[in-house]
């Protein structure tokens, strides 16, 4: 029996203006589900229709048939690209769909463009995707598929896609670098694969060609103008030149289907092993409280004061937490848990307000010295124990003033921020309101490369909430203007506003990838369980060297 003084959570039913707090999370999340299904239809029926009067699946018509049935897909970056690209119309997932599910049983990270899209064109956000889904391959140690349809470089941006260090040519030099590292790496070309583009599958360890799909470095046209030899696509670059002629294709199948019949035959005769660094419990409580309670914790709009521990609540087994320094540094809550019977540590921001014992009161979802240096002994210590960090997002960032700097928060957020960029162990961040500032680096944001970052629709990345930041612009605007009446600055207060909002919303952030995906509340524990389930299969983890400490 587990011992009750580590169970948290409250019944929902005496939450604080829960039935508002629900209304508001169901419209967003309504809003958000809606523009997923939108995404999902890629080009549109019209350019799905030509995929199919080719006799070719979509990308996801091949997802759904290469994953196993019964078996989820976990996407990444659903909303890339989203209103980013606007006056070349709709690039639904930047035209690349990337993700991860099992193949034979086994994790692959999936990568499969989009040709109903732009013909599959890559776009600059398109390589980051594809960079990002790389990445995530290399970091969790699981083979990757890539099903190859695309037209390649879309040409009138193409200053945005060849020549810098993360551009096109990244994804070749990551081609031979998780070669080197010995992790099996599957093409199959199901459509055009043209130009430069050609050497993913080349560089690939096993390399699938279907009939009507072509590879080649030039196309006929450009064949022709630069040495006046005329050849049709398929004589050029065909399945059967690549696979009977150049020899460069391993296997020639005649369609789709058999194409990625081929892929699963090869994933299964592959033999990846696992040292089964982080174990798995199978003995395991769900929560105490219901996932759909997530959606009463909070106002989505303005997430002021609320019990983190109520999100913890529903998301670890048993709703059971062993918290890590409970009476210290209490607006950053750390501890022990564990989630679909995997053992983590947790760093969360707490929402409500707090006292310390010496009488200082101290606002929720702000860092303060004890909290910074409460947090980073735990990162620390779970880089001891070997045990994967999840780290909940709502901070408003680093405590100003002059009590603030003199008691030594700079040296105290350094400490924090040292622990979590030298922390070796898997993190995963999931941002559920607010990350802003230095709050969103001490926390593991992007910059400090967690395994996967998550985000609610309720989330905001931003350097300030939105009516600090435009107060402070509108009065470095006003200043220069002369007077102005109090109609006029109210007016540019709230242009400001308006914008500083749309650029620190949850699709603008995974628009542009600082977040892997967004999540409903509800699925949570789910997604963080599958995430889990991936990181179970890295092999090693070096040891941390943290470098110079400020004390």
């Amino acid at each position: 029996m587990e011992n009750n003084q580590d169970i948290i959570g409250t019944n929902s039913k005496n939450w604080k203006n829960s039935d508002k707090n629900f209304s508001k999370f169901n419209l967003m999340n309504e809003e958000f589900l809606n523009q997923i299904k939108l995404i999902h239809q890629g080009g549109g029926p019209i350019a799905i229709q030509k995929q199919h009067n080719k006799k070719r699946m979509t990308c996801r018509e091949r997802i759904k048939y290469l994953v196993d049935s019964g078996e989820n897909f976990f996407e990444i970056g659903t909303f890339a690209a989203y209103n980013m690209y606007t006056e070349y119309g709709n690039i639904a997932s930047a035209g690349i769909v990337t993700g991860i599910g099992k193949v034979k049983g086994q994790e692959c990270m999936i990568v499969a463009n989009d040709a109903t899209v732009k013909a599959g064109a890559y776009f600059e956000i398109t390589l980051k995707k594809t960079l990002r889904a790389q990445e995530i391959a290399i970091q969790n140690n699981i083979p990757i598929i890539y099903l190859v349809d695309s037209a390649g470089v879309f040409l009138p941006l193409q200053n945005q896609v060849f020549p810098d260090e993360n551009h096109f040519g990244k994804i070749f030099y990551n081609n031979a670098k998780i070669s080197s590292l010995g992790m099996p790496q599957i093409a199959c070309v199901m459509g055009p694969c043209v130009a430069g583009g050609a050497y993913l599958p080349v560089m690939c360890d096993k390399y699938v060609i279907v009939e009507g799909a072509s590879m080649f470095l030039a196309g006929p046209a450009l064949v022709k103008a630069a040495i006046g030899q005329e050849i049709d696509q398929d004589t050029l670059g065909g399945a059967n030149t690549h696979s009977a002629i150049s020899g460069i294709a391993d296997y020639n199948e005649k369609d789709d289907i058999s194409g990625i019949d081929r892929i699963r035959k090869i994933v299964a005769s592959i033999n990846i092993p696992k040292q089964n660094l982080f174990t798995k419990n199978s003995e395991f409580s769900i929560p105490r409280y219901k996932a759909s309670d997530l959606n009463y914790v909070f106002n989505p709009e303005n997430p002021s004061v609320y019990d983190m521990k109520e999100i913890i609540a529903r998301i670890v087994d048993d709703s059971s937490f062993l918290e890590f320094k409970k009476d210290y540094g209490k607006t950053i809550l750390c501890g022990h848990a564990s989630i679909s019977g995997y053992k983590v540590g947790i760093i969360s921001n707490q929402k409500t307000i707090t006292k310390t014992d010496d009488g200082q009161m101290q606002l929720g979802g702000v860092v303060y010295s004890d909290s910074a240096d409460k947090a980073a002994r735990f990162v620390m210590n779970c880089n001891q124990d070997k045990i994967p960090i999840i780290f909940i997002h709502d901070v408003n960032g680093f405590m100003v003033g002059k009590d603030a700097e003199w008691g030594g928060i700079a040296k105290d957020g350094a400490k924090l921020v040292n622990a979590v960029s030298n922390s070796t162990v898997p993190k995963i961040s999931l941002v559920i309101g607010g990350s802003y500032g230095a709050g969103n680096y001490a926390m593991s944001g992007r910059a400090y490369n967690p395994n996967f970052l998550l985000a609610w629709p309720s989330a905001k990345i931003a350097v300030m909430g939105a009516d600090q930041a435009a107060k402070t612009l509108t009065h470095i605007k006003t200043a220069k203007m002369g007077n102005l009446s109090d109609e006029k600055v109210e007016q540019i207060y709230s242009e400001i506003k308006k914008d500083y909002e749309m650029q620190s919303d949850s699709r603008y952030a995974a628009a542009r990838l600082w977040v892997d995906e967004i999540i409903m509340p509800h699925e949570t524990r789910e997604k963080l369980a599958y995430a889990l389930d991936i990181i179970s299969n890295i092999n090693d983890i070096a040891k941390a060297n943290y470098g110079v400490l400020q004390v």
